[in-house]
């Protein structure tokens, strides 16, 4: 009898024990392997499955063959084969012996004849649990069912060996930290510690991709503090551990890293708002001055914003997610800037500028109040909120997330009689800083400061403009 957590991966006549009847027939026990038999001990959800099996690839491929609707084959010199039968993709995997070369990036793999050495190769015990189908054997050779119990995470071998064979699980580890909020094991800790360096043999995207990931968990937090305390976080971004500094060494004010991660626990788990929040402030320890007053760091989100965006195009990010984040960096000062009230033209610049970053904006501002100070945090909150119901109001008079001129570039070069370049773009600019500060304006005011505009910087008059001449 199947037990019942393990019914839905399980129940008769379902792709799961179809495909290990099509296995059985060749000879070949296949097991469920990896993040679905931890998360169905644990009760969880779990879209992924991945099987593992003594056949090689070519005779996995040979079984799957009539089954499949479609077979990717990119991973078969590390022994996996992808298969896709209607919406769902399965990975299968021979059981399997992987080891980084010293000098390498790529894992060298060699193939093994037994499911408890595979599972032995694996980066933790509660992952390193398999299940045969279909008769639902758990094979648990290294105790993963009870350090899920005592919500531990703990190498199968040693930790050394572990983190030798893929550096990643070091990395790995606070990203399992973080989503299913367990305690890496002393042993596991101590490893990272003295072997954080060797990471560095693998490849940024990798990184990038284990990195993201444990960014948008519940509560990053204490997996945040394992990279720093470790020293892993130096391996791939530096700039945190400058921020390991009090804000001011007088008057002993918290840290800046605290204060980050504070920020980052606090924000919502969107992988742009979170990294945003992670980078706010990681231009402070590069502008920061001592003055009679106490400490400051004139500028810092401009220093700030460049640095996230190096760092970033040092991960692999996307291009769009980096260039957002940057101007998120950039921004998030912009608020406190404006303590007199929102005028209108102050509301339309901020909207403008923050574009379809507004909401993430807003929730960075309000996540960055980690002071103790419960006045100072209420005026803070309160400016939002005062802000975020100017937006409304404006939103009812005008389309201010798209606000333009009443003229466009092509009628600029046909009244000034130019060629398209840099001067129809210092005009359009003209034009819409009035259109920011002052609100709506006719076509004939347009031309008429395009012709005062061409007056003033030595440019023919253009005459009478096209609105006027009607």
């Amino acid at each position: 009898m199947v037990p019942d957590r393990f019914e839905w991966l399980l129940a008769p006549g379902s792709p799961t024990t179809e495909l290990a009847g099509r296995f059985a027939d060749a000879g070949h026990d296949l097991y469920l392997v990896g993040g679905s038999v931890r998360d169905a001990l644990l009760g969880l959800p779990h879209d992924d499955l991945d099987f593992t099996t003594p056949a090689r690839p070519d005779e996995i491929k040979a079984i799957v063959e009539d089954l499949a609707d479609a077979i990717y084959p990119m991973g078969e010199k590390f022994g996996t084969i992808g298969m896709r039968r209607g919406a769902a993709v399965y990975e299968i995997t021979t059981f399997r012996s992987e080891i980084y070369r010293d000098e390498s990036r790529k894992p060298h793999v060699t193939f093994s004849d037994t499911i408890d050495e595979d599972l032995s190769r694996r980066d933790f015990s509660v992952n390193a649990m398999a299940l045969r189908i279909p008769d639902a054997q758990l094979i648990d050779p290294f105790g993963g069912a009870a350090d899920l119990v005592k919500r531990v995470l703990r190498t199968p071998l040693d930790p050394e060996i572990a983190f030798s064979d893929d550096p990643l699980r070091m990395l790995r580890l606070f990203r399992f930290q973080a989503k299913l909020d367990f305690e890496p094991d002393a042993a596991a800790m101590d490893a990272v510690s003295r072997m954080a360096e060797r990471l560095e043999i693998v490849s940024a995207e990798r990184i990038r991709d284990e990195f993201s990931k444990l960014l948008v968990a519940d509560d990053p937090g204490p997996a945040l503090w394992g990279l720093v305390d470790t020293g892993l976080i130096d391996h791939f971004l530096p700039e945190m551990r400058a921020l390991a500094m009090e804000q001011d060494p007088v008057h002993h004010h918290k840290d800046v890293l605290a204060h980050t991660i504070a920020v980052t626990q606090k924000a919502a788990p969107r992988l742009r708002l979170r990294l945003a929040a992670l980078l706010h402030d990681i231009g402070k320890p590069d502008t920061r001055e001592f003055a009679p007053g106490g400490v400051t760091f004139h500028h810092h989100e401009v220093v700030g914003a460049r640095m996230a965006r190096n760092r970033m195009r040092a991960l692999r990010y996307p291009k769009d997610l980096t260039n957002d984040v940057k101007q998120l960096v950039f921004l998030h000062l912009r608020p406190h800037t404006l303590k007199m009230g929102w005028t209108d033209s102050a509301v339309r610049r901020y909207v403008r500028d923050a574009g379809h970053l507004l909401e993430d904006l807003n929730e960075l501002v309000r996540c960055d109040v980690t002071t103790a100070n419960e006045r100072r945090a209420r005026a803070i909150q309160q400016r939002i909120d005062e802000l975020e119901e100017r937006i409304i109001e404006l939103r009812k008079q005008e389309e201010i997330e798209a606000l333009r001129p009443p003229i466009d570039g092509n009628d600029v070069i046909e009244y000034l009689g130019i060629s398209p370049g840099p001067i129809v773009g210092e005009v359009m600019k003209m034009l819409l800083n009035r259109r920011i500060d002052d609100g709506r304006y006719s076509v004939a005011e347009a031309y008429a400061m395009v012709r005062e505009w061409a007056l003033e910087n030595g440019l023919n008059d253009p005459g009478v403009p096209p609105a006027e001449e009607e």
